[in-house]
């Protein structure tokens, strides 16, 4: 019989930053010791920070990262540590390949005492492992006191077969596995469901050790957990904190004792804090202590200015009001009233004069001239981010953005932009959220976020409001001509981001969107807004991600475009058709390919295509739109002809 008390260490770490890093284990390990821990697990890739991308690339990185593995080894012996075992994840060298492997290592008496390497390697949505990293082709069991430990890194448990099909054949006691997944709205059910299967499949409990906090544009989330081999809840961290929590295990026992199981969180606080702590993160980790805006008196300013003031308090928040000859009287009360609500600095500074200075030059109308509207706007917000040293943050939402409905060099100024993965219907459900949060007596920076462990309840808001009431309930606009309302270019927004949810989020084509009930007009309208408007999003600045985007090559956020089937034209990238890489093509695309043994435990954690053939068809697409839009092109450049239907975005 083997009792072991377990130590699941939550924590933010920082890509690169290595003593830092390390000096956060050093840390929660003594906490963990002081605890009567005997084992302390930390995240993925702990000392490097993750996602470290091409930094993995460079030997000198790798044999720094190898060197404070070996140092921190020595430091928890020296410290009186040594009979802990530490699972923490850094970076490894594949010793054929000289490829940077993400490893698991376990440091104990003094010395890095064990190592795993991840296989398989996620190269869909907003991961690229496969191209950085090579697999690993082992698995690993500790044996720590007598209990047999079998070890897995995040996408490991996500795919049937490999590693935990072997361990299931070992008679393991229980399945550990540190974990760097990226949050998205819903996940945290899809993550307890698989951890559910594989403890069934090992016939043992489970440890789900994930990392938290922001890192560029991914949030992670925490909700570190454990699951008892029947399946059953026995742990559960909270989300967005770094948290140290102590479980204890029993190899006689039948059913494992229950340790803390914190409440599930509201799915809107869940999402408002998620983009928060991005932006927090994203300011700390780049060396940002304040934000500036502008503040228009609408719902997505208002927003963005909420989530900065909880990010780094309303004294760190500059608003400006840019009032044209269109504003209206209730927007410049409405952007007045939000920054004394939140305590932010706010200054006006009336666009007319400039606008008027650039006509006398240019003499633009129609679209040409509300943008120029925009962009003056957006030099004056730069101006305030490069003479106080602030971070502009972008205003833009999804549903704009996803359809080019907002001025590239203009409002979309901004190096951070917290509400681009947020729907426009989905802005005023979280803004109406966060009021709610606020009559509760959530003040500003009161959220349960990293930093704020202990529960500071942030500053009161007066009549416990937020963001004003009219931004929330008024008709949008963009205030850029005399009456204008979105809806005169847009569909309505109940209607628009349901098309949208299904044609990026789901990958439904426009036959689908028909079968889904929406009508031809709308779909051939919002299909050509988002097809029209991909030169546009790929110029924005990175965001908070809340959804699942689609990995879809014709319209997703990705950065990389995957392998196209053999025999497809390729202009993205000429590596031949391996083997291995049709292999990955299917895996990061196809649903359920069985005859490779890639079948995913859960569908939608794969790419949108159900068949080899729906994923040819998907890539034919994109090389048929890649050749209009370059002919498109070769007419502007060469003939001087505009496309036939001026964009918002032109």
């Amino acid at each position: 019989m083997t009792q072991l008390r377990f130590a699941l260490a939550q924590i933010d770490t920082c890509v690169g930053a290595l003593d830092a890093n390390a000096a956060k284990v050093l840390d929660y390990s003594r906490k963990a010791a002081a605890g009567n821990a005997q084992v302390v697990v930390f995240p993925e890739m702990t000392l490097t920070g993750y996602p470290i991308e091409d930094l993995a690339l460079r030997r000198t990185f790798r044999q720094a990262a190898w060197d404070k593995a070996n140092e921190l080894a020595t430091q928890l012996n020296d410290d009186g540590l040594g009979d802990l075992f530490v699972v923490v994840g850094t970076v490894g060298t594949d010793r054929k390949t000289s490829k940077p492997r993400n490893r698991l290592v376990v440091l104990h008496q003094g010395v890095v005492w064990a190592g795993y390497d991840k296989h398989f390697l996620p190269n869909y949505g907003v991961f690229d492992e496969f191209r950085i990293f090579s697999a690993g082709d082992r698995s690993v069991t500790l044996d720590v006191d007598g209990a047999t430990i079998g070890v897995a890194i995040c996408e490991d448990i996500w795919q049937d077969g490999g590693p935990v099909a072997d361990l299931a054949t070992k008679n393991i006691d229980l399945l550990l596995t540190i974990n760097g997944s990226p949050y998205e709205e819903g996940k945290t059910n899809t993550r307890f469901e698989l951890a559910q299967r594989r403890a069934a499949e090992v016939n043992a409990p489970v440890i789900y050790l994930n990392q938290v906090g922001g890192q560029d544009d991914l949030v992670f989330d925490g909700g570190s957990f454990v699951v008892d081999a029947d399946g059953t809840l026995i742990e559960r961290s909270p989300m967005f904190m770094e948290n140290l929590t102590f479980w204890d295990f029993d190899s006689a026992a039948e059913h494992q004792a229950k340790a803390e199981i914190v409440p599930e969180l509201d799915p809107d606080e869940e999402v408002y804090t998620a983009c928060v702590l991005g932006l927090k993160d994203y300011m700390a980790k780049n060396h940002f202590t304040g934000v500036t805006l502008g503040l228009s008196g609408g719902i997505d300013s208002a927003l963005v200015a909420a989530m900065a003031a909880d990010a780094c308090g309303g004294e760190n928040v500059w608003g400006i009001s840019m009032p044209s000859m269109y504003s209206s009287d209730g927007s410049k009360d409405d952007a007045a009233d939000l920054a004394s609500n939140i305590g932010a600095h706010y200054e006006v500074q009336p666009i007319e004069p400039l606008f008027n200075a650039y006509q006398q030059q240019l003499d633009l109308d129609g679209v040409s001239a509300e943008n120029l509207q925009a962009r003056i706007r957006g030099v004056i917000v730069m101006a305030s981010s490069n003479s106080r040293g602030l971070l502009a943050v972008d205003t833009g939402n999804k549903s704009e953005l996803a359809c080019g409905y907002s001025t590239i060099y203009g409002d979309a100024v901004g190096g951070y932009a917290p509400i681009k993965d947020l729907l426009k219907t989905r802005v005023w459900e979280i803004s109406r959220w966060r009021n709610k949060a606020a009559a509760a007596g959530v003040g500003i920076g009161g959220l349960k976020i990293v930093g704020n462990e202990d529960g500071n309840t942030g500053i009161p808001l007066k009549d416990g409001v937020m963001i004003p009431v009219s931004s929330i309930e008024k008709a949008p606009s963009a205030e850029l001509r005399p009456g204008q309302k979105d809806s005169d270019s847009l569909p309505e927004y109940a209607l628009l981001d349901k098309v949208l949810a299904a044609y990026i989020e789901h990958a439904h084509g426009r036959a689908d969107l028909l079968a889904d009930g929406f009508d031809q007009v709308t779909v051939d309208t919002v299909m050509r807004l988002v097809d029209r408007a991909e030169w546009d999003r790929r110029s924005r600045p990175s965001r908070s991600a809340a959804t699942a985007d689609c990995p879809s090559p014709t319209h997703s956020g990705n950065k990389h475009i995957l392998l196209p089937p053999a025999g497809a034209s390729n202009t993205v990238e000429e590596v031949p058709m391996t083997d291995d890489n049709k292999k990955q093509w299917y895996f990061n695309t196809v649903k359920k390919q069985a005859e490779l043994g890639m079948v995913s435990p859960i569908e939608q954690r794969m790419g949108p295509y159900k068949t080899k053939e729906d994923a040819e068809h998907a890539w034919d697409i994109v090389v048929d739109r890649n050749a209009r839009w370059e002919e498109e092109d070769r007419r502007w450049k060469n003939y001087g002809v505009k496309p036939a239907q001026a964009r918002p975005e032109d």
